[in-house]
């Protein structure tokens, strides 16, 4: 007999996951005090304002803890603490051998570490208190993770989606939360690689589409649909590179004058203003010119794909678009602001929208700024990868976004690696890598994890995307073995 809240909508093999989610809600429900800990991305802000909304609705006690990574020292402290629970969302699967002793449980989709926590040293001094010690470590730490199920983190499904998955089995009013979640699996680009989600994403998109929390149509995947004039949008488009456009103001705007494009009546047209055929018009001639300049029909097919709106939001603002929503949220928590993104996820459309706004406009000023100290400092290219360092030039909580647009700015063919100073002394090392490479094998989320321990730092992430905080001095050794993995990852 089922104990989970079943959905006809979701396919076989989400059973195991709902199944695991019914375990951990019951976990949850006889734990008077929880402690949230959450990422401070777009994923993780909707993962711990999906937790934080289950919570409230239990009655039960909560604080909500944002960090940029979690690290020894802060699971530690939370051990001192010693709380009836810890959730950890989007996080926490990469630190589970270090989590012995906590009572947590984990909804996460970042590769773990290990599926049983460490065995302290002194329970091994008999073989019956090593086993003892194993069936505490088993108990304490409950995990949804669809690395633990054989399924692909990267696109099957996010930390907003899990944790989700755990909040529906604790109410069915947390249904509503489900528009939220996709926004997180959007935040984390789950939709890039085929240009739509897919997966269990997939069933909580539908699930979401039915309560009317999210609708869905094929339209341009460029960002700014909603609040960028068109002639912006093709101005800052980095998925795909628009050949002659990216970058361009006026060339944007001369391109659209000589459509026929009306870009000024009482106000600057956005995309969402434009008629159909107007629409059609301008991706026709956008694919024209990208096969032109022989950017070749992958990147003319990143033109359209799936976009995900929010029915109840206001149109024509951030908070419609999933896409921009993510963003806006990744402006708070890069900035160490997680906490606007949350109440914003929360419901308060006043005080904290428009701090949240003036963040993302000082946030994109930023990544424009990063790109050009990325030209200034210069890229080095070596056999199979390229690297910048931006020392202190670039924010390290944005030195990755910087990656990913100069990677695509550049329609570059091999991985890129970036270096930033950061706050605590050490190098924030952040990889964005073409889809080629992932499909020929290589995993950075391995790489950055093996490559990083063996210089004294510490790292993981995505296949296609990851990160890591190394000593300083250490990147050419570092980048010595970066290489070495992804030549033995293709086989060469």
């Amino acid at each position: 007999m089922k104990t989970f809240f079943y959905n006809p909508l979701f396919p076989y093999f989400v059973e195991e996951y709902l199944a695991r989610a019914a375990e951990i809600a019951r976990r949850i429900r006889d734990s008077e005090t929880v402690i949230v800990v959450a990422h401070n991305d777009a994923d993780g802000i909707t993962s711990g304002s999906i937790a934080a909304r289950a919570l409230e609705r239990l009655g039960k006690e909560f604080r909500v803890d944002f960090v940029k990574q979690l690290d020894a020292t802060k699971i530690e402290a939370l051990k001192d603490e010693n709380p009836p629970l810890v959730w950890f969302t989007d996080l926490g699967s990469g630190m589970v051998h270090l989590m012995y002793g906590l009572n947590a449980v984990i909804t996460d989709h970042h590769v773990p570490s290990a599926l049983v926590p460490e065995v302290p040293p002194e329970s091994r001094a008999t073989l019956t208190g090593f086993f003892d010690s194993l069936e505490r470590g088993r108990k304490s730490i409950l995990q949804l993770n669809p690395h633990l199920f054989g399924r692909d983190g990267a696109v099957d499904i996010s930390g907003a989606g899990t944790t989700y998955l755990v909040a529906r089995e604790l109410s069915r009013e947390n249904v509503d939360m489900s528009g939220i979640a996709i926004v997180g699996a959007v935040g984390d680009m789950q939709d890039s690689e085929s240009l739509r989600l897919v997966g269990t994403n997939r069933m909580i998109l539908a699930e979401a589409q039915k309560y009317g929390f999210i609708d869905y149509f094929m339209d341009t995947r460029m960002f700014g649909r909603e609040t960028r004039p068109v002639f912006k949008m093709l101005q800052y488009s980095t998925d795909p590179i628009l050949p002659t456009l990216t970058g361009d103001a006026r060339a944007c705007k001369k391109f659209l004058d000589e459509l026929g494009i009306v870009q000024k009546n009482e106000h600057w047209r956005r995309w969402i203003d434009l008629t159909i055929e107007e629409k059609r018009k301008i991706l026709s001639e956008l694919v024209k010119l990208v096969l032109k300049m022989s950017y070749g029909h992958s990147m003319a097919k990143r033109l359209i794909g799936e976009v995900y709106v929010l029915p109840k939001e206001e149109p024509g603002t951030p908070l419609h678009d999933a896409k921009e929503f993510a963003t806006l949220l990744n402006a708070s928590g890069r900035y160490m602001k997680a906490e606007i993104g949350y109440h914003v996820c929360l419901g308060d459309r006043d005080r904290y929208l428009k701090e949240a706004k003036s963040m993302l406009t000082n946030h994109r000023k930023n990544l424009v700024r990063g790109v050009e100290v990325v030209h200034e400092v210069g890229i080095t290219k070596r056999e199979y990868l390229e690297y910048f360092h931006a020392g202190n030039r670039i924010d390290e909580n944005i030195v990755g976004i910087v990656a990913s647009m100069v990677l695509t700015e550049e329609n570059n063919e091999l991985p890129i690696v970036a270096f930033a100073d950061s706050d605590d002394g050490n190098i924030k090392v952040s990889v964005r890598s073409p889809r080629s490479f992932v499909d020929r094998g290589v995993d950075f989320s391995i790489i950055m994890k093996a490559a990083s321990e063996a210089v004294g730092g510490a790292g993981g992430g995505h296949n296609i995307a990851a990160g890591a905080t190394i000593p300083q001095g250490k990147e050419e050794e570092f980048l010595d073995i970066v290489e070495r993995m992804i030549k033995k990852q293709l086989g060469e």
